[in-house]
């Protein structure tokens, strides 16, 4: 019998962005993923950061979600990531759980482990003992979803075992990939992969595709791989105006980035695009460019946001319109035949 291959999924990703107030980018990011529901978008993602509006506008991704999900009927829900270490793990559990009924089971939780040192300092936490404290509360958030008794012997309500299935590790590591895999969760690899000191102009696929082959080794054989591949990606009808905002995002962005460890070769937008992975241009442009990461022939979903460019929000919805109509078909992907309202209470 002929192995069926599984449907490659297509999704937005935000880190909310926008050059607006804080209330306007969480309504831009709702038009957004609205957007790319009307456009067979399968996903979206959304990612949390607390206190650094130049890195992340969203502490709450949660609360935000649930907002999204009563004006959407279809696409999945994600978080890339919650930072675990600095949340209380069983109310992350309730939320996702009462989340996950009322959007009629499109929830998909990405954790990690954390970034901004300084970030653990105002919660009282030491950044040095993240990896410690994930693997805690990574058990407290699985017993609770399961409905086992938590300490003093209570129970979740309401408990979501379905959730078990729909959890994703982000990690720049082999170890980290080893460890997502070994757990059967979903691998969650970023366009912000840091450079090896010792390999400072390996692409993605050099730093990446390991991760990949640990993972996979790690998985049980009964768990079906799920690959989650995250690039920066502006698709605009111009060429010339693609390559104008992308001058104004980058130059902005980049001391932040070469922070970071990506060290652009020199000074010029090419050199900017080239070290910090950017795909941008017309739709044939970028199909050229993505073709040329080899990481994303493996992953079963490919994610696209627009950071760090960061278009104005109507150049933002027509780029999602091209990667839908245009860019991710090329890719290998293809909406669902027809794209149904989940029912209430359908969760699973």
């Amino acid at each position: 019998m002929t192995k069926t291959t599984p449907r490659k999924r297509l999704g937005f990703f935000t880190r909310l962005l926008d050059d607006v107030p804080a209330g306007a980018r969480y309504h831009y990011a709702a038009e957004q993923i609205a957007t790319a529901e009307r456009f067979g978008f399968d996903t979206a993602w959304v990612a949390q950061h607390h206190f650094h509006a130049d890195e992340g506008g969203l502490p709450a991704p949660l609360v935000f979600l649930a907002h999204v999900a009563a004006q959407t009927s279809r696409i999945g829900l994600g978080t890339g990531v919650i930072t675990l270490p600095l949340e209380n793990p069983i109310r992350v559990a309730e939320d996702a759980a009462v989340l996950d009924l009322l959007s009629c089971g499109r929830v998909e939780i990405g954790f990690g482990t954390g970034g901004t040192p300084s970030s653990f300092t105002a919660f009282g936490l030491e950044s040095a003992e993240r990896g410690d404290i994930f693997s805690r509360y990574l058990r407290v958030v699985l017993d609770a979803w399961a409905g086992r008794s938590l300490a003093g012997g209570d129970q979740l309500y309401p408990t979501a075992p379905q959730l078990l299935d729909r959890i994703w590790q982000a990690t720049f590591s082999v170890a980290g990939g080893e460890r997502a895999g070994r757990a059967g969760d979903g691998l969650m690899l970023s366009r912000t992969q840091p450079r090896l000191a010792d390999r400072p102009t390996a692409s993605l696929g050099e730093l990446q595709n390991p991760i990949i082959d640990a993972y996979l080794a790690a998985l049980p054989a009964d768990r079906t791989p799920k690959i989650l591949g995250s690039r920066s990606l502006f698709v605009a009808d111009s060429r010339d105006e693609a390559l104008r905002l992308a001058e104004i995002g980058l130059r902005r962005g980049a001391e932040r980035l070469i922070g970071s460890g990506l060290k652009p070769a020199g000074n010029s937008l090419a050199d900017l695009i080239s070290a910090f992975d950017v795909h941008v241009g017309t739709p044939d442009d970028v199909i050229e460019s993505l073709r040329a990461d080899t990481t994303l022939d493996r992953v079963t979903d490919l994610v696209f946001q627009v950071h760090s460019i960061d278009p104005p929000h109507p150049l933002i919805l027509r780029s999602i319109e091209l990667i839908a109509t245009k860019v991710a078909p090329a890719l290998g992907w293809a909406p669902e035949e027809k794209f149904a309202p989940r029912r209430l209470g359908a969760v699973g």
